[in-house]
């Protein structure tokens, strides 16, 4: 019996170990990962994502400015997903503006999602456009762009070689009508800038233009131009005449 005795000693002091180690490994409040404590509630569920990549529409004009009469390009993107196949409807406000936009056109996303719209807009208008992008994704609206009309006019001389001190004549038209607005006969500089040295004021002409007529006394050569503007339109300019004086 005493020589057994060491080894049952043994073997308990082994049995008594093992618990210590299990419980030194297991720390309170804790447990497997994905496992909820007891006693506590069930995390709520995580929401999913928002999609990736949320449609936006981009919108853009060119020429801008463009002339009265001539037309200009507006044209855009929708972008994201599943944006073939999209009506986009475009919209305008025009000057005098404040109005709000009014619905003038629609067009549909190629492959890539892009549209297309050809204006020719009288004076300074403010264009925007909407995509129904459909029950997925709330509709899309771009930013506005304000596309500005330049008023066309043109210039007519009466002698384009006049003797030095000889009075010409300019006269042109200025669409669409701005009667009673001031016109200013401009002459190219030697640094290539334009300076007033007439002015006049257009009239009435047709019911498209109006018109004005205007002598100048010439002395050198030069190059001359007439401009105007007003709150409607942007600032336009005629075709520059060059005037040779012959020594």
């Amino acid at each position: 019996m005493r020589r057994l005795l060491p080894v049952v000693v043994a073997t308990s002091a082994v049995a008594v170990a093992l618990p210590v180690i299990a419980q030194a490994d297991h720390k309170p409040g804790h447990s497997k990962p994905g496992t909820p404590t007891p006693g506590q509630p069930k995390p709520p569920p995580q929401p999913k994502p928002p999609p990736q990549g949320q449609l936006a529409l981009t919108i853009a004009a060119q020429p801008n400015p463009t002339v009265f009469r001539r037309a200009t390009v507006i044209s855009g993107s929708l972008k994201g997903p599943d944006n073939a196949g999209k009506t986009v409807t475009l919209r305008q406000d025009v000057f005098p503006f404040g109005d709000g936009f009014t619905n003038v056109a629609t067009a549909t996303t190629d492959a890539k999602g892009d549209y297309t719209f050809t204006r020719r807009p009288a004076r300074n208008t403010s264009y925007q456009a909407v995509a129904n992008t459909g029950v997925s994704y709330p509709t899309a609206v771009s930013q506005a762009v304000l596309v500005k009309v330049r008023i066309r006019m043109s210039l007519r001389v009466s002698d384009a070689t006049p003797r030095v001190g000889q009075l010409v004549r300019l006269r042109g038209r200025a669409c669409p009508p701005h009667n009673g607005l001031g016109v200013r006969i401009q002459r190219k500089t030697a640094t290539g800038a334009y300076r007033t040295v007439r002015r006049t004021k257009l009239r009435a002409g047709t019911t498209r233009c109006s018109i004005y007529n205007r002598r100048l006394r010439v002395y050198r050569d030069g190059t001359y131009r007439v401009t105007s503007d007003d709150a409607d339109h942007a600032r336009g300019f005629s075709p520059s005449r060059f005037l040779n004086t012959p020594r």
